[in-house]
């Protein structure tokens, strides 16, 4: 039953009264003085704050509980305060326990014994660094979701004199690499005498640097404020899940600034000339496009680890993955390699433990990387043949060249490194994730597909994160506005369209309908078969811009197409190659015409007398072994 209690107490001190009214007295007969407390005379309006107290149920052993709180300033707080207990007492809740946030945290984190140790890591900076310093002193029964909001807005003011701290370091070195210059520029003509003056500067410079750089942190951006949010959320969802600690979740109610996810962007030629020029990236996560992977490997062919790279660009696996891939997971035979176990770092020290249950997966090979694991293990066997019995046997695929298993770092480094010396605009590591899943999609492969080669748990997160489109794709979406949604453009033909024989590559052939302005609104569009060819058709036409050129020419090839059994089976939008300055008197359009009826498989024979390819020949599978 709930039936509290209340009454006002103070903190005067006076003499003290035993439960007869007698004073007490210290030993040597002197009034023993202490708080008053509920006797005060001076009790009464303005002056003691009013508590309160209640019986709670019996603990596990029957002894009695009773709750107790004070410091009011109205009774109506009181007796808000005392229902607000009550209910939380009722519903399960610990309303008596001493427990501060910061031990109830720790022992949370002692008590998760099922997390892999790059989540215990992350949990562990987010307590030590965010949590205990903030939320440590609370006691766990008084938490609320203000705490909360006054932990956040410190990291916002932390994150702003951290701001102001990376600009004054900045300014530092800046500073300090002007006065190097400065100092060696005097080396050519300057005495030994006239450049220490210069040398000092350079000294005092780079001595300011290095103390401005002392308690330089990293500004705690957003997303890291929703992981710590995330780790507060789930040690409270245990704790009220388990013992019943709090009456809510409070890291549910805070509202944090929005963190999204970078999206990929592609190394365009207009963001390579601005980074030629300013040596700025665009943004945190750049892909290349086909053709500067095609240099980047030409670049890379001689390297040690080239069939590594090649597997990270055309399979995306994470480096960890690669790290601990064991032979006994390759199949050279059967093309497949199977992700079953990976390296993690924490703190530059290495843990080998399972992935994810959604990591685990098996890829399959194409004849070219598959050739590229026989290729690396015959150059590993004949290392170890230079090593003899200095080589390490770690059972490894990807080793340095005495065998000895790589660190995931190293093999960062490493790639960083390589793409430095290319002279390719800078991509990550990590980013090759994204190139791999942009080039099966611009493949044409599902959705789902890209999401079981890269061991996502769910179709979303690989939608969400690597759907970065490349040149070609996004011409290939124009081509549905251009081809699907045709415009009426009257034009004139000058040269009826005729497509020569040497065009044609089996059953397709490519066109190029380049557009130029001729004087007003007159146009005049030419279609190729290449870039530098002859003519092979032209039109006239009155048009305000390209693409009424562009739509002209769609319109005039798909009518050619019409009456000559002919189907326009793909259009592509080249308009955006021109400069700025230009494109309002030039287009280019590539179309790409198909024969509507190819020859049927029947009326093929196959092909008899090729060469031998010299293609490493690869150990037949057992089951066909037998068969033979």
């Amino acid at each position: 039953m709930f039936a509290p209690s209340y009454y006002r107490r103070c903190q005067c001190k006076g003499p003290l009264k035993d439960k007869e009214g007698n004073p007490k007295l210290n030993p040597d007969g002197s009034p023993k003085i202490g708080s008053i407390g509920t006797t005060c005379p001076k009790l009464g309006k303005g002056h003691g704050t009013w508590a309160f107290y209640f019986e709670a149920e019996p603990d596990e052993n029957g002894d009695r509980q009773r709750v107790r709180r004070g410091g009011f300033a109205k009774l109506d707080d009181a007796k808000k305060k005392a229902k607000e207990l009550y209910d939380a007492a009722s519903a399960g809740t610990d309303i008596l326990s001493d427990e501060k946030c910061g031990d109830f945290f720790l022992r949370w984190l002692k008590a998760k014994k099922s997390l892999a140790r790059t989540t215990r890591h992350g949990y562990e900076e987010h307590i030590n660094n965010y949590l205990i310093p903030h939320l440590g002193h609370i006691q766990r029964r008084d938490l609320k979701v203000r705490h909360l909001d006054r932990m956040y807005d410190a990291i916002e003011k932390e994150n702003a004199e951290r701001i102001l701290h990376q600009l004054r370091v900045q300014e530092l070195q800046t500073a300090r690499d002007e006065a190097h210059r400065t100092w060696v520029r005097t080396a050519g003509y300057a005495k030994r005498e006239e450049r220490r003056p210069y040398r000092q500067a350079f000294l005092e410079a780079n001595k300011a640097l290095r103390e401005g750089r002392r308690g330089l942190r990293k500004v705690t951006s957003p997303a890291t404020m929703h992981r710590i949010n995330d780790t507060l959320s789930s040690a409270l969802a245990w704790g009220i899940k388990r013992e019943s600690a709090f009456t809510k979740n409070w890291a549910r109610l805070v509202e944090l600034p929005p963190a999204t996810r970078p999206k990929p962007l592609v190394w365009t030629p207009e963001r390579i000339e601005h980074w030629k020029r300013t040596g700025e990236k665009p943004g945190p996560v750049m892909v290349w496009t086909p053709e500067l992977t095609g240099q980047f490997l030409d670049f890379v062919k001689d390297d040690w680890l080239y069939e590594l790279w090649h597997s990270f660009i055309f399979l995306g696996p994470r480096r960890g993955e690669m790290a601990a891939l064991p032979w006994t997971e390759v199949s050279t035979d059967a093309l497949w390699l199977r992700i079953s176990q990976q390296i993690v770092e924490v703190a530059y020290k290495l843990y080998g433990e399972a992935p994810k249950a959604d990591s685990v997966r098996t890829l399959s090979l194409s004849l070219e990387s598959g050739d590229n694991f026989v290729s690396f293990r015959a150059k590993q066997e004949h290392k170890r043949q230079e090593w003899g019995e200095a080589y390490v046997e770690s059972g490894r695929v990807w080793t340095q060249e005495n065998g000895e298993a790589l660190h995931p770092d190293w093999i960062s480094r490493r790639f960083a490194r390589l793409v430095e010396l290319s002279g390719l605009p800078p991509v990550r590591l990590h980013d090759l994730r994204h190139l791999a899943a942009t080039l099966a999609l611009l493949a044409g492969n599902d959705i789902k597909v890209v999401q079981e080669k890269l061991g996502h748990s769910s179709r979303q997160i690989t939608s969400d994160t690597y759907t970065s489109v490349l040149p070609e794709m996004m011409r290939a979406e124009a081509e549905s506005v251009i081809a699907v949604v045709p415009r009426d453009v009257p034009f004139r033909v000058r040269t009826p369209l005729e497509i020569p024989e040497t065009a044609w590559q089996g059953d397709v052939a490519v066109l190029f309908a380049h557009g130029a302005r001729q004087s007003g609104n007159s146009w005049a569009v030419g279609a190729q078969t290449r870039p530098d060819s002859e003519l092979v058709g032209m039109i006239t036409l009155d048009g305000r811009g390209q693409d009424d050129a562009a739509n002209a020419a769609v319109r005039w090839i798909r009518d050619r197409c019409a009456d000559n059994d002919l189907e326009l089976v793909r259009v592509e939008n080249f308009n955006d190659r021109y400069p700025e300055e230009q494109r309002a008197d030039f287009s280019l359009t590539r179309l790409t015409v198909a024969r509507a009826r190819p020859l049927g498989l029947d009326d093929w024979t196959l092909p008899t007398g090729l060469p031998t390819t010299g293609r490493t020949s690869r150990r037949a599978p057992r089951r066909r072994q037998k068969a033979a």
